[in-house]
């Protein structure tokens, strides 16, 4: 469920930085399961014109989601989904995510 250009979940006249609203859109997207570990996120000029704002901005964001872990950027390679590290909750040593 990716937003349309024109149903950008960006609000300009909210009280935030628009790249950390584009961030924290795609961290609610990795947390519902819709972008899952290892998925590639599209390149920093296709989230821009998918969330409607300038590529900078996209490319702030995706500095943001690597801060907080959820991306990791392969020089050449692209952006994907961080796996969970160990310790995390929902994380064994078997990958299976269960919690006992």
């Amino acid at each position: 469920m990716t937003p349309e250009p024109h149903q950008s979940p960006i609000d300009p006249n909210k009280i935030a930085y628009v790249y950390m609203q584009m961030a924290d859109h795609i961290a609610e997207r990795i947390a519902r399961g819709e972008l899952r570990p290892g998925a590639r996120l599209p390149g920093e000029r296709d989230l821009a014109a998918e969330y409607g704002v300038a590529h900078l901005t996209a490319r702030r964001a995706t500095r943001e989601l690597r801060d907080r872990g959820l991306v990791v950027t392969l020089p050449a390679k692209g952006t994907f989904v961080a796996y969970p590290q160990d310790g995390e909750p929902g994380n064994d040593a078997t990958g299976a995510g269960t919690d006992v």
